[in-house]
């Protein structure tokens, strides 16, 4: 078979011209798809530093030219910026339809913020079930505040049964979380002391001191 095809590559040159077209096309698309996600990460970093200096009217023309080349992150900030309204007229509906497509290529935080606007009804109908099911998405990926979101849905029965044994196990997870545990902590001693009666039981369920 080896020999027949060197034969009729042979007699039919356009064979080989066909397979080298293709592959260097092949390759013309991979390199493209590389030099995007390159661009949309540089523009990325830019509108990240002047989202953090507050200088929202200036990042949010970068937030949406990396967001539209697919930037998970750059989608999950820009949707902040329309559901808080900064550097953008608010628009929730535009900031639900980001976090969608953050969540869609599993970026927790994405993931996360869209929970919360199906169990707010942020840019859609309030659904609590749908705010469990990414609130799960979220915390799987080790997101502290679905944890701490999921062990109340739990403790609540909102969005899925009840269940006590659930709602500590996610909680504490939440509190010893690496990365935002001492927040998640610090944000039930404040509700504790503010008289928040549920917050007195998720101390508790979490294993948070006093």
């Amino acid at each position: 078979m080896s020999n027949k095809f060197a034969i009729n590559t042979i007699k039919h040159p356009s064979i080989w011209e066909g397979m080298f077209r293709l592959s260097f096309m092949l390759f013309l698309l991979s390199f493209s798809v590389s030099l995007s996600a390159q661009n949309a990460d540089k523009i990325y970093k830019e509108a990240k530093a002047l989202y953090d200096a507050k200088d929202y009217t200036q990042a949010v023309p970068k937030l949406k030219a990396a967001a539209e080349k697919g930037h998970k992150k750059a989608q999950y900030r820009l949707g902040r910026c329309y559901e808080k309204g900064r550097g953008v007229s608010k628009d929730e509906a535009a900031a639900f339809q980001w976090y969608a497509k953050s969540a869609a290529q599993d970026y927790a935080k994405g993931q996360y913020a869209l929970g919360n606007c199906y169990k707010e009804g942020i840019g859609t109908a309030k659904d609590h079930k749908k705010a469990v099911e990414y609130f799960i998405k979220a915390a799987q990926n080790d997101n502290a505040d679905a944890q701490y979101q999921l062990g109340k849905c739990y403790l609540k029965g909102k969005g899925v049964a009840a269940d006590a044994k659930k709602a500590a196990s996610w909680l504490k997870k939440a509190v010893s979380n690496e990365k935002d545990g001492k927040d998640i902590i610090a944000n039930i001693r404040k509700k504790v002391a503010d008289g928040d009666d549920d917050a007195k039981t998720i101390m508790k369920l979490a294993g948070v001191k006093p």
